[in-house]
């Protein structure tokens, strides 16, 4: 955690780290990556190792300080799209390549869609301006993430039922003919199986569920879950050490 000044008051810099950040490193390696990321924080000259402190960015409610960078995402069709990415939430430092494989890799039509776990919604809102006949849904547990999901959504003309709440909580009673997510791999085995036996329950019969995911950092595991609570999946594509998994609900 590094220290700095704006406007004569002292915060505290907050780093967020998602899936795309630390893939491919060991435990050892994440550590390495935040000492030196943080010894080169300006002002800080002590030389010293300075003491961590980690914000995921599946908190409910982001305490770093709000910044705001704007991406533009560029698709294999040349179509483009503007976001603004806050702090606090995955994705700031930039659109990361897993979410991009998925939105190229979904195929739809006019179905009811729902993006889980939605970050500040360049998924979901991509697929809407792809395919505008899909009726989209998406949440979020970060309160930050649904706050910018709703502005990009505006921004990009984009309409979307978009709601707070951890998993599938803000979606009682529903049900959808897709469920898109870039979990958080970083959260544990007990989460993401626990989005997957879920999902199940909020597809329509012959619904799709797609997840995006490092396959040798935790991607493998979630096939395998995939495949025990749907009985079946199939890798859609693989890029980069990145695959699409995709399982269907037959009954």
């Amino acid at each position: 955690m590094a220290t700095r000044k704006k406007n004569k008051e002292i915060y505290e810099d907050v780093q967020i780290y998602g899936p795309d950040d630390l893939a491919y490193l060991n435990v050892e390696e994440v550590i390495a990556k935040v000492n030196i990321e943080l010894l080169e924080e300006k002002g800080n000259s002590t030389g010293k190792t300075p003491s961590l402190q980690f914000e995921h960015y599946y908190s409910e409610n982001p305490t770093s300080d709000l910044r705001v960078k704007e991406h533009l995402l560029k698709l294999k069709n040349s179509h483009q799209y503007k976001f603004k990415a806050p702090s606090g939430v995955y994705g700031r430092k930039r659109i990361d390549r897993a979410s991009i494989l998925l939105i190229e890799n979904v195929k739809l039509t006019n179905e009811k869609v729902l993006d889980i776990g939605c970050g500040y919604g360049v998924i979901g809102i991509t697929l809407k301006k792809e395919y505008p006949n899909i009726t989209l849904f998406m949440s979020d547990i970060n309160s930050r993430a649904v706050e910018y999901s709703k502005i990009n959504a505006k921004d990009n003309n984009a309409q979307a039922i978009i709601k707070q709440g951890n998993l599938f909580e803000p979606w009682q009673g529903e049900q959808f003919d897709v469920i898109v997510c870039n979990p958080p791999i970083v959260a544990g085995k007990a989460v993401l199986h626990e989005l997957v036996k879920q999902a199940k329950n909020f597809l329509v019969s012959g619904g799709k569920f797609y997840i995006v995911a490092y396959h040798n950092k935790g991607g493998s595991s979630l096939e395998l879950y995939m495949k025990e609570i749907f009985g079946n999946v199939i890798q859609v594509t693989k890029s980069g050490g990145f695959r699409v998994y995709l399982s269907m609900k037959r009954e």
